[in-house]
């Protein structure tokens, strides 16, 4: 049926939008600073290796993930609602996700706020706290969730009613995220590191209202799809337009990336130094506080 097939496009692009929103989270930024071919290579190991391990391992978590959701999916398929009803729960949801994400409810992003373990860089082997970041990037349910786009992607996952699909919708929002740790790939000094971050700040606030035009998108094409109805669609359009124009800015109370950050001390400014013969890290593994205070 066409209509199933516009839901999955739906569904995936959900996942997209959530998956690039959330990489503006403290986990985020906490991986673009941490885990760089300057960081890797001042503990003595290779970049590529590291970024490989934690790509491997976000793939991973997005399959556990929608592993999950596959079931729910073959449950909601036994019922077999027709695909109207589903469509018109899409649009419904993403305009929700809208006016939650622009702060015009009680409820604000982020939700869930917990970081992953930064310990685990001085503890563990690459392979070790690579994957194990990575994983926990990829589920999208395990760190800081920066807009409603991440629980709707996996409700749109389950709505598709098929249990490859809603695996696949998953594993493309893991791919997404999970490549992002790439973005500092040419990054081979910590002039570069702290250029980088600087544009990288800059992409916050237009990053949170590309996402909020994106969920009233789908808000509308879904409603287009479900309703048959034109004029329901360019309505939803610009529910989301005015959403994104009058959206209430982020800022310390409502986006903890943003909260107050301790001064970096003498020892976190010092210029990262190569690891010695056993491997250890010097100055390196303090490299994200000066790099969070050039941004702030």
């Amino acid at each position: 049926m066409p209509g199933t097939g516009v839901l999955f496009a739906l569904a995936v692009g959900s996942g997209v939008i959530a998956a690039v929103r959330s990489t503006w989270s403290p986990c985020g930024q906490s991986m673009l600073s941490s885990i760089t071919p300057v960081a890797e290579a001042g503990r003595g190991h290779r970049f590529g290796s590291t970024a490989t391990f934690f790509m491997i391992g976000a793939l991973l978590g997005g399959a556990v993930v929608g592993a999950v959701c596959a079931a729910l999916a073959a449950g909601l398929a036994v019922v077999d609602p027709p695909v109207g009803p589903r469509l018109a729960l899409i649009a419904l949801g993403a305009l929700a996700g809208v006016l939650v994400d622009a702060g015009f409810t009680p409820w604000r992003t982020p939700f869930l706020r917990r970081q992953v373990n930064e310990d685990w860089l001085s503890a563990y082997r690459p392979w070790f706290y690579g994957g194990g970041f990575g994983f926990q990037i990829g589920t999208g349910v395990m760190t800081y969730v920066m807009s409603t786009a991440v629980p709707l992607t996996l409700a749109f996952a389950v709505l598709t009613a098929s249990p490859r699909r809603a695996l696949v919708v998953c594993i493309a929002f893991a791919a997404v995220r999970g490549s992002a740790i790439l973005l500092t790939a040419r990054c081979r000094s910590f002039a570069d590191l702290q250029g980088f971050h600087r544009r990288f700040e800059r992409w916050r606030e237009p990053a949170r209202r590309a996402t909020i035009a994106s969920l009233g998108l789908v808000s509308a094409l879904a409603a287009v799809a479900a309703w048959a109805s034109l004029p329901a669609g360019v309505a939803l359009a610009a529910v989301a337009m005015l959403a994104v124009v009058f959206a209430r800015p982020a800022d310390l109370g409502t986006d903890p990336a943003l909260a107050a950050r301790p001064a970096p001390s003498a020892r976190s400014q010092r210029a990262p130094v190569p690891a010695g013969p056993a491997g250890g890290s010097g100055s390196i593994d303090r490299i994200r506080a000066p790099l969070i205070e050039v941004v702030t």
